[in-house]
């Protein structure tokens, strides 16, 4: 487990590193087994750097991927096969004659054809001596879905409706996910002889809880890593979260209690036996393992109102909030701030708070194409009975033409992409006008990382940190608000979040951390130092838990209604929003029923009733 995916990624790369030594050094070739997918793409930006700045060669090396879609053409920027010179064997050293890639445009009639002959030369190579895998929501271990056998090798195969769903994002839609793929089989995985399985991001804790703690099922094709003799899971500290050495350590170990740790055992205690924190008794404490915290303490009650106070003094209402500070709201998309801090921002509205909403990307990949058209429909229809210029039907007329020779799965025009920019910018002022802002109070950064056209991004370079630390210092805010989610390690979200601390840094080296109130000079605008207080929100898809929570601030029915009318304000995310994940709701369906379920949390702890909470980590 490791606190960053920069971390893992290096401790990967290195395993990598030492097999290629460790073959050359027996005078044969090293033979990698390959994954695709954001999380390894850390590790291969580690190997590039080892084979620049340390000389590791890779001329005797041989790979063999793992799978790829069916059909698919090697030159599509959806294809493993161009996924992976772009990220790895374009940089290296490696001979393309050593390089095997399932071929996704192999015809119907010779596939079997196709992945015996792979099958036959990942054993002439002498066997993978080191596999590279990820995990799929379901489980999956290359496209090897739920009911696969154990002794399944490199086959066709009918991919599951939840691994097409986890794609669709990279092909604009599910409809323009392939429905087949080619993969190796669970045997061939299991035939290497390491196997190393990476899993990053919080919505990676409970399959990875379920492969490492669970029984071996079919239905769970990682489970089978179980028998492997040397297989190892390398996960975040967000993927490892509801393994039960860090979900509830106590009930495997002895263990050094914390603050923290102490408030985490208690809220698991009150809802294991359902009873009220203040409620709960000596005999709760010791039949469920908790014996050593009571000790602790000397008596339940002890316990039980140290936690309950420090829950109590995190309910933070509007009077204990920022009064006439100012505050710059980050933004990765155009929807995450009234998404997720909707209710907050309000009341920070009200307190007579300087607020400026910066939204640091144009989530213009997340638009309809028919959002485009009906834009465009209002347009003409205005140019036309206000007779305006008419080199806006010429505009309008690109538009559509572009947009009708787009295949799908494809990227975007220039014009159409624009286009889409324009209506979520639009959306967004919309959005932040029902909490009582207006346009001047946003700003729209556009960084370039997020300048693709794909759902993958480019790595946060310099240019993006220049427009974010420019930002801040021409507001120079007394608090940030930043979005803390610990998901897809490339995803915008988290890359966003890396480009304000990278500014940050830049401008206090030293930055204090921890809960501190604003400085004597941030009452001057003009002063030579400020350091923000940094609250971490959640986006659209988790909240804080209360236990990790700094803050926790509450919402009444109608606060709570107008954070849902400001995320109606975003139509072109509504009713059918192009990336839904796993979750059909919409989302104010999933803020209301996050939000209140929240509440209801502290309801059933003991606590006051609220309606609706949102919670916020100060970081």
């Amino acid at each position: 487990m490791f606190e960053d995916h920069g971390a893992l990624a290096r401790e990967v790369a290195q395993r990598v590193a030492a097999t290629i030594r460790r073959a050359n050094a027996e005078g044969r070739r090293a033979v990698l087994g390959l994954a695709t997918g954001s999380t390894p793409i850390g590790v291969y930006r580690e190997l590039v750097r080892m084979h620049r700045e340390e000389g590791l060669s890779f001329a005797q090396v041989e790979t063999f991927n793992l799978d790829e879609y069916l059909p698919m053409p090697p030159d599509s920027p959806h294809a493993y096969h161009r996924f992976m010179w772009t990220h790895l064997f374009s940089q290296i050293d490696i001979p393309k004659a050593q390089v095997h890639l399932l071929d996704g445009t192999v015809p119907p009639e010779r596939v079997a054809e196709h992945c015996a002959a792979y099958e036959a030369a990942i054993a002439a190579a002498g066997g993978i001596d080191f596999q590279l895998l990820g995990i799929g929501k379901t489980g999956h271990i290359g496209f090897n879905e739920p009911g696969s056998g154990l002794d399944s090798r490199t086959r066709r195969i009918l991919l599951d409706r939840i691994t097409r769903r986890d794609a669709a994002s990279g092909f604009f839609s599910e409809r323009a996910v392939p429905r087949e793929a080619i993969t190796m089989g669970v045997a061939t995985i299991l035939a290497a002889r390491e196997v190393a399985i990476l899993a990053t991001g919080e919505h990676k804790a409970a399959i990875v809880r379920r492969a490492v703690e669970g029984e071996v099922d079919h239905q769970v094709p990682a489970t089978f890593l179980q028998r492997h003799g040397a297989a190892t899971f390398y996960c975040d500290t967000a993927a490892a979260a509801d393994l039960t050495r860090i979900a509830t350590p106590w009930l495997v170990d002895e263990v050094q209690w914390t603050p923290e740790l102490e408030v985490r055992a208690v809220i698991w205690l009150a809802e294991t036996t359902g009873r009220a924190i203040l409620k709960l008794s000596e005999g709760d404490y010791t039949e469920h393992h908790l014996g050593s915290l009571l000790a602790r303490h000397g008596e339940a009650g002890t316990v039980n109102g140290k936690v309950f106070w420090s829950l109590n003094d995190r309910i933070r209402g509007r009077a204990k909030l920022p009064h006439s500070a100012r505050i710059v709201v980050f933004s990765p998309h155009p929807d995450d701030d009234v998404i997720s801090m909707g209710g907050i921002l309000r009341k920070l509205v009200e307190n007579g708070n300087h607020v400026v909403v910066a939204y640091m990307t144009s989530g213009n990949i997340a638009v309809f194409d028919h959002d485009v058209t009906r834009h465009l429909d209002v347009l003409e229809r205005v140019a036309r009975e206000r007779r305006l210029d008419a080199a806006f039907g010429a505009y309008a007329g690109a538009v559509r033409d572009a947009i009708a020779a787009k295949q799908p799965g494809e990227p975007d025009a220039p014009l159409v992409a624009d286009m889409k920019r324009i209506i979520r910018e639009s959306e967004a002022v919309s959005g932040i006008e029902t909490v009582g802002l207006s346009a001047e109070h946003a700003r729209f950064l556009d960084l370039p990382f997020y300048h693709t056209g794909t759902i993958e991004k480019k790595p946060i370079g310099p240019e993006d940190v220049a427009i974010v630390r420019r930002l801040l210092e021409a507001e120079r805010p007394h608090y940030a608000f930043v979005a803390g989610d610990l998901s897809d390690p490339h995803g915008t979200h988290r890359m966003c979040k890396e480009a304000i601390d990278r500014a940050l840094t830049e401008l206090h080296p030293a930055r204090p951390r921890g809960v501190q109130e604003p400085p004597p000079e941030y009452s001057d605008k003009t002063a030579g130092t400020f350091t923000p207080e940094v609250w971490l929100y959640r986006g659209a898809w988790q909240e804080w838990p209360v236990a990790e929570a700094t803050w926790l601030v509450p919402l009444s029915r109608e606060e709570l209604k107008l954070k849902i009318q400001a995320i109606f304000k975003h139509q072109s995310q509504k009713d059918s929003a192009p990336f839904p994940g796993q979750d059909d709701r919409e989302f104010w369906q999933r803020v209301e029923a996050r939000n209140t379920g929240t509440a209801g949390l502290l309801d059933r702890l003991g606590l006051a009733e609220y309606n609706a909470i949102e919670a916020y980590v100060v970081d």
